[in-house]
């Protein structure tokens, strides 16, 4: 039974690093290249609360799992969770009130929303970071 809750954590945290990986470094350059200053933003805006449910729901399934024989990946897998959740719940709604300011002419918004979209990147990388730790903790075990 601990092989099977090890190998569902397993897959957990390497469906959000391949999904984070994949959406950091093929989508939102796409979008931003292939589509216009309007509709990117509109997509990419669409696509965040789908983008945070899946690193979510996947980060949980793990923290959840994990715990029972691998307690540090368990805990790390929970942060990933929490800050997915800030993101999605705190960050998310900020950045685009302040984005519809800055995209306004308000220069107050455009620092805001600067400052709040490192925040966003700054845990981005941090969950990619601690993903790439537990799948490379996990594969020694």
């Amino acid at each position: 039974m601990s092989e099977v809750l090890i190998v569902i954590g397993l897959i957990s945290v390497a469906t959000i690093f391949g999904s984070m990986i994949f959406f950091s470094c093929v989508v939102a350059p796409l979008v931003f290249i292939k589509l216009d200053g309007p509709t990117a933003g509109n997509f990419i805006r669409n696509i965040f609360p789908w983008y945070y449910l899946l690193i979510g729901g996947f980060s949980i399934i793990a923290a959840v799992v994990l715990p029972f024989h691998q307690p540090f990946e368990g805990l790390m897998m929970a942060a990933v969770f929490f800050g997915a959740f800030i993101s999605r719940q705190v960050l998310m709604p900020r950045l685009n009130m302040h984005r519809d300011g800055d995209l306004q002419g308000s220069s107050e918004a455009k620092k805001k929303f600067t400052f709040l979209h490192r925040c966003s990147v700054v845990i981005n990388a941090a969950q990619i970071l601690v993903c790439l730790i537990v799948l490379i903790r996990l594969s020694m075990t």
